[in-house]
């Protein structure tokens, strides 16, 4: 699970990870390297899961799992299933002191409620989950999991990693998948297309997560049964596609497109104003090229980058010459500004005065108005993420 992390610069680091041996119920550290996403203005990192680590270790809650990289469960060698990042389960008999906070994944995670209830949360809406639900979430979507703490419930998961971090990039599924080109495109097409969390299980996805655990469970102690696994992943993955089929759920090719990664790249730069942006990094965040992602930008907001990134820059400093005492090199320095004089310079072409007149100005009451860009403004009041333009499901994706 991956947490935002914008201000740390050593995320390639390694990190101590305990292991579950849930069989076992032995606990051991190694070393493994925490992954490092990028995604859309903001830097994400592996997370250990360090509260589920931590309750397991303490005999809270019992944790299945087989995992790669930073997650936490019994290793999964390099040749064994490659692209599942984590599978398993945990089962918490009573209700938790802890809850997983706004993660996400590097992979698509499909997680099922085998027991109990549970909170969830995606995009900032609670889904309160119930026994035999199914969750499905993209590594663009950020969740949580616990309302905010885990109650008593036995959660499955599978996290598989497709090759994308960004909505308009081609999926690429693991090479020993055994659907049907057609079935994988369509469940391809039907997972893309439609973003929606939240879908009633199946007793055939239920008893091929309930069998998925018991096969984890009993690899704690070898190697893990390869085959058997891969085999109940491909079932798994087919029922899926049947229950998306049954349901039949809108699909929007629009959420594929490269505009809409670039809105959300957009309405997530204003965290991240300090960053030294250039036109090349903003366009490879946003997984595109310089051309079409300068093309996108212009649409969304009708400015050019580099000028839409110095709006943002001099709105918040207004803020924060208005809001608190901070110098003004200070305040250029946190807004992106490499120098007190650049900044100068662009406040006064923006406002028509110095930041420290603003600043005086606004203490006496006698600003001006002025045509104002909203600080923390949402791309979603410029276009809507989950429309950004009707088109054809045959609409080529990669624009």
């Amino acid at each position: 699970m991956l947490t935002a992390g914008g201000r740390n610069k050593d995320y390639g680091g390694s990190q101590k990870v305990c292991l579950s041996g849930a069989a076992s119920g032995k606990f051991c550290n190694m070393q493994r390297r925490t992954p490092v996403f990028h995604a859309t203005g903001t830097k994400y990192r592996a997370d250990t899961c360090a509260p589920l680590v931590a309750a397991a270790a303490a005999g809270a809650v019992r944790l299945v799992a087989l995992a790669r990289g930073a997650y936490p469960g019994g290793p999964l060698p390099g040749k064994v299933l490659p692209q599942v990042c984590s599978i398993g389960y945990w089962d918490a008999a009573h209700d938790q002191i802890w809850g997983l906070g706004e993660h996400r994944n590097e992979g698509l995670e499909i997680t099922y409620l085998g027991n109990g209830h549970l909170g969830f949360v995606v995009d900032g809406r609670a889904h309160p989950l119930a026994p035999g639900q199914l969750t499905i979430t993209r590594p663009w979507q950020p969740h949580s999991v616990g309302d905010p703490k885990v109650a008593a419930s036995r959660l499955y998961w599978l996290i598989l990693d497709v090759g994308v971090r960004q909505p308009h990039q081609a999926w690429s599924w693991p090479p020993w998948l055994v659907l049907s080109k057609d079935d994988l495109k369509d469940l391809t097409a039907l997972l893309r297309e439609n973003e929606h969390p939240v879908w009633p299980g199946t007793p055939e996805i239920g008893r091929c997560f309930a069998a998925l655990g018991h096969l984890v469970e009993s690899a704690q102690a070898g190697t893990p049964p390869t085959s058997r696994l891969a085999l109940l992943i491909n079932e798994l993955l087919v029922c899926v596609l049947e229950l998306l089929r049954t349901q039949n759920p809108p699909r929007r090719a629009s959420l594929t497109f490269g505009e809409r990664s670039v809105a959300m790249f957009l309405e997530r730069l204003h965290h991240e104003l300090d960053e030294p942006w250039t036109l090349e990094t903003m366009a490879t965040q946003a997984g595109l090229k310089r051309t079409r992602f300068a093309h996108h930008c212009r649409k969304l907001t009708n400015l050019a980058p580099m000028a839409y990134l110095q709006q943002l820059r001099v709105e918040q400093a207004k803020h924060l010459l208005t809001g608190s005492q901070r110098s003004i090199t200070a305040i250029a320095l946190d807004c992106g500004f490499a120098s007190s004089a650049y900044f100068s310079s662009v406040f006064r072409r923006f406002t028509g005065c110095a930041p420290r007149g603003w600043r005086e100005q606004a203490r006496n009451g006698t600003n001006k108005p002025a045509a104002s860009f909203p600080r923390r403004s949402s791309l979603r009041s410029i276009v809507p993420l989950n429309r950004v333009r009707s088109a054809s499901v045959s609409h080529a994706p990669h624009t």
